[in-house]
């Protein structure tokens, strides 16, 4: 990263992002200041009205599931301001940084408090853009970049998937509210749509959050600095999938596609992702495959239909936040103050950097839900959700052992790894971080410590109304440090058995089960470089084809695409809806009709400029007198004025061109194409409009401006009032169109002409 070595950067950056700590400082005040509300069950709601012709509002609510991730962005949000004001110290682009992060933090705010879906999909948006901006941050660097762009790609495809699912929805009768999800009679898992439905907003979670096989880009985000990434993983990008998909359990849940879709999904996000996170020597590779499975084992839990099972979900995304936030904040230290984050270039670091020792300790030990810990508790839910299925308990218990254990040996890997042993560092001088870096890790693993022994107070405050919010059936959330000696518990003593055994073995198990696999010559990865390859390729050779410096194939091919575009959906009943039996105009109508195309031919068949010039206006008047003859007067003076005008500016411009004798020498082929489509463009043009005269027209405009243009706009000429006054910026645009328009005949006329 670009850190420099003066003072004066250093001040900037410190002060700056104290500045910036106020943000998410005060936001967390004012949740917690709503907190007690929301406890007893109350749900505030802004609702601002914004266009209701698309049925959307700015409409806001904020209830126990948008409490618990508001206070986990903003909470975890002030310490990685603060925690970045030392990691970046010196950074020439520190305010960069700091807008990138509150504003990638308010759009997160926004999609977790939006009561409308196309509201929520704005800040979905939103999220997507600035977490590009954040992993790409170090924009000097080729990877940094490739990153930014991978996760850009993948997740707003996704993103595009999602507004798929929410236009379907839409169309199948249901409203943008989110909160009246709750209340249907009749769930949409019966209509038609559904699948579609559900398939489009499953893609956009599974890519948000990392769901095989869209997986890859999470752990190559890595680019982005440190505390982004504990942002990131612990609070925010990542979990915007999974609250998706917890506001659509009510919707979208009750179904066995539902549930097979996404105990599949997570299930196999769960175990790869554990097991990749045995492999790596780079500690925030180890992290982000951890990240991996939570979001599996998320995902999974959110399949389940039991209040058990979402509990399970909504206790460990809690515990998740915890510990994956001290644990990236902790390694982030590592790096600054030991140089390296590679298990293989530094150990021993426990008495030279103790209170980050401390910290990593503590999370790790939630993590692999050491009894005491939050994460114990976390852990013991999960299996009694799992169990509580009626559909899928072996599989969501047997896929969570799995995937447990191998956590369990990760966090001893990420405890044991750059702190015992004999001391080792790519700096010689070592010392425990400032306060600043310090104090996020410390207390959000001491947190994980302190929930793990009041866990009465934190499913009552936290975990129970996260769970209403979404699963409104009155049950009892009950968390608890021993529940007895039951089938849970058993599992949660197997999962520290063998995750110890995991971890013993973790170089063996790396070298015979994960390693053949990552150098199969096909995957996910492969499959995104070989598809985005193949479509550079493809968009090449179409902007070649497209692109070729012709503006007579630019013509071309916009008349064209205009004559299959307008044409097509006009062929099936072309022949009925124009009327062919209505009478034929007047004479003096005919004679003037023969006039404009004989003019037309004058234009087309020319040899002189002159004489192309002169076509040209007879073109102009003609139609102009076509507009007197039908009554039309002002429009027919606008349009011999406008017609007089250009004829000017064209003639100017035209005479200064070469003799037309030498610039038509294209082939007769050529010719008679132009022909062709010329005639093709004009049939169309004359059959929409034959056809738009039998349509009944909308004449409520037309009242609107006999009644207004006199009383509103002091006007008795109505086409007049209109372009002045009530569509003054669109004349306004027009005069500034002709303007360029006559600056670039001037610039024409003034340019030497050829020999």
């Amino acid at each position: 990263m670009a850190i420099t070595d003066n003072e004066a950067d250093s001040r900037w950056c410190n002060r700056i992002g104290m500045l910036a700590t106020i943000v998410p400082a005060v936001l967390f005040i004012l949740w917690c200041v709503c907190w007690p509300e929301i406890v007893k069950g109350r749900v505030l709601v802004a609702d601002i009205p914004w266009m209701p012709s698309f049925d959307l509002s700015l409409r806001f609510r904020l209830d126990g599931l948008s409490l618990l991730f508001g206070l986990i962005v903003t909470g975890i949000g002030t310490l990685v301001c603060i925690y970045s004001a030392a990691y970046l110290s010196g950074h020439r682009h520190c305010g960069r940084y700091f807008f990138y992060l509150l504003a990638f933090m308010l759009s997160m705010l926004g999609l977790v408090t939006a009561d409308n879906l196309l509201l929520l999909f704005l800040f979905w948006e939103a999220t997507t853009i600035f977490s590009y901006l954040l992993i790409s941050f170090d924009h000097e660097s080729p990877t940094a970049r490739e990153n930014g762009r991978q996760s850009l790609l993948i997740t707003a495809a996704g993103g595009l998937a999602l507004l798929l699912g929410i236009l379907l929805l839409k169309g199948a009768g249901y409203s943008y509210v989110i909160s009246s999800w709750t209340d249907l009679s009749e769930p949409v898992s019966g209509h038609p749509l559904y699948p579609y439905i559900l398939g489009a907003i499953l893609l956009g979670a599974m890519t948000k959050s990392a769901q095989i096989p869209f997986h890859f880009w999470l752990p190559n985000a890595m680019s982005a600095p440190t505390p982004i990434s504990a942002f990131l993983h612990a609070a925010t990008m990542v979990k915007a999938g999974i609250y998706l998909l917890m506001r659509c359990h009510p919707l979208l849940g009750d179904s066995h596609l539902w549930t097979v879709s996404l105990a599949t999904i997570g299930g196999i996000t769960a175990v790869w992702g554990a097991a990749q996170a045995i492999g790596p020597r780079d500690l925030k590779r180890v992290l982000a495959y951890t990240t991996m499975m939570a979001l599996g084992i998320l995902t999974l839990f959110l399949a389940g239909r039991s209040t058990a099972a979402l509990t399970a979900a909504v206790t460990f995304l809690l515990v998740h936040a915890l510990y994956k936030a001290a644990l990236f904040l902790a390694v982030g230290s590592i790096d600054h103050q030991a140089g390296s984050r590679n298990l293989n270039e530094i150990s021993g670091l426990r008495r030279t950097m103790p209170l980050t020792a401390l910290a990593v300790g503590a999370a790790a030990l939630s993590m692999s839900g050491f009894p005491l810990f939050f994460g114990f508790i976390g852990k013991e839910i999960m299996y009694a959700g799992a169990l509580a299925e009626e559909l899928i308990p072996l599989l969501a218990a047997s896929t969570a052992l799995v995937a447990n254990s191998l956590m369990t040996a990760v966090a001893a890997v990420l405890a044991i790894g750059p702190f015992t042993g004999p001391f080792k560092a790519i700096r010689q001088q070592v010392v425990e971080a400032p306060w600043t870096m310090w104090l996020g890790p410390l207390l959000l693993g001491g947190l994980g410590i302190l929930f793990g022994l009041i866990p009465g107070w934190v499913s009552r405050a936290l975990v129970e109304p996260a769970v209403n919010a979404f699963h409104p059936n009155g049950e009892e959330v009950r968390l608890a440090l021993f529940h007895g000696f039951n089938l849970p518990l058993v599992l949660s003593m197997l999962t520290l058995s063998f995750g110890i055994g995991a971890y013993l073995l973790r170089d063996r198990l790396h070298r015979v089960l994960i390693a053949p696999l990552t150098g199969l010559p096909f995957g996910a990865e492969k499959g995104y470089y070989g598809s985005l390859n193949r479509f550079m390729k493809g968009s090449g050779t179409l902007t070649e084809a497209l692109q070729n410096g012709s503006l007579h194939f630019y013509l071309a091919v916009i008349i064209g695409a205009l004559i299959v575009a307008v044409g097509w959906p006009l062929t099936g009943g072309v022949l009925g809806w124009v009327d062919f039996s209505s009478p034929l105009p007047d004479p003096a109508v005919l004679a003037l009709l023969v006039f404009i195309a004989a003019a037309a031919l004058v234009v087309v068949t020319a040899r002189k400029r002159l004489a192309a010039i002169g076509g040209l206006g007879g073109i102009g008047g003609g139609v102009a007198l076509l507009f007197l003859s039908y009554g039309a007067p002002d429009i027919a003076l606008t349009q011999l004025m406008v017609e007089t005008l250009t004829i000017i500016f064209v003639s100017l411009a035209m005479l200064r061109l070469p003799a037309i004798e030498r610039s038509r020498l294209r082939p007769p082929r050529r010719r008679l194409g132009d022909g062709l489509l010329s005639l093709a463009a004009g049939t169309l043009l004359a059959l929409l409009l034959m056809g738009i005269g039998r349509v009944s027209l909308d004449r409520s405009l037309t009242a609107f401006f006999e009644a207004n243009s006199y009383l509103a706009a002091h006007g008795r000429n109505i086409v007049n009032v209109i372009l002045v006054d009530f569509r003054s910026f669109d004349t306004l645009g027009e005069i500034i169109v002709v303007v360029l328009a006559a600056w670039a005949a001037v610039t024409l006329i003034r340019k030497p002409m050829e020999p």
